[in-house]
């Protein structure tokens, strides 16, 4: 099952969730590395063109997950009314917070004017405007919503976990394997 059912995420989804997942756990721990190091340090600026790299890579990634969630159907949600309305909201701001940071990411690579190098494939330019202080600013806010969206997926993991483990609903399983008709 490829697209979205009303009872089961397809393997569409079900990767691009898990790549998103991947990658936010990759960067964020690349990002808690390249923090403690020197300018000197031999790894200094690979680690942060990696950095860089990756963040691309998840912003492509995201567009594609919010394209393929909006033109597609979602499965029913298991839960209160409340709870899925939490879900829902959790989710947007899961997204937001995920846009907000690459976006701060851009704004503090490009505050010199240079555009970011992609793998050594291609560059994003930088934009012809900047504001004072821009580096430092974007900075404090990409590290507060690095965290805020590492605790915000915490959140999302134990919803699931306890809709598995004290609900004993299928919410966890929807987001491992498609669910056939004969599951």
């Amino acid at each position: 099952m490829v697209k979205n059912s009303k009872s089961s995420y397809g393997w569409v989804a079900i990767v691009l969730h898990w790549l998103m997942a991947l990658g936010i756990f990759s960067i964020f721990g690349l990002g808690l590395y390249m923090v403690e190091l020197t300018y000197y340090d031999a790894w200094y600026r690979g680690s942060l063109e990696l950095h860089k790299s990756i963040g691309f890579t998840l912003l492509l990634v995201w567009i594609v997950r919010i394209s393929w969630r909006w033109f597609n159907t979602s499965p029913e949600i298991s839960g209160s009314p409340i709870e899925k309305k939490a879900a829902h909201i959790v989710h947007l701001f899961l997204y937001a917070v995920m846009l907000a940071l690459m976006v701060t990411g851009y704004l503090i690579s490009t505050a010199d004017g240079r555009g970011i190098e992609v793998f050594g494939l291609f560059e994003i330019p930088a934009m012809s405007m900047s504001f004072e202080n821009q580096e430092d600013i974007a900075g404090d806010i990409h590290w507060l919503l690095a965290w805020s969206l590492i605790l915000m997926v915490a959140l999302h993991a134990m919803a699931a976990i306890k809709h598995h483990v004290i609900n004993k609903d299928d919410t966890l399983l929807k987001m491992i394997r498609p669910k056939t008709d004969s599951n």
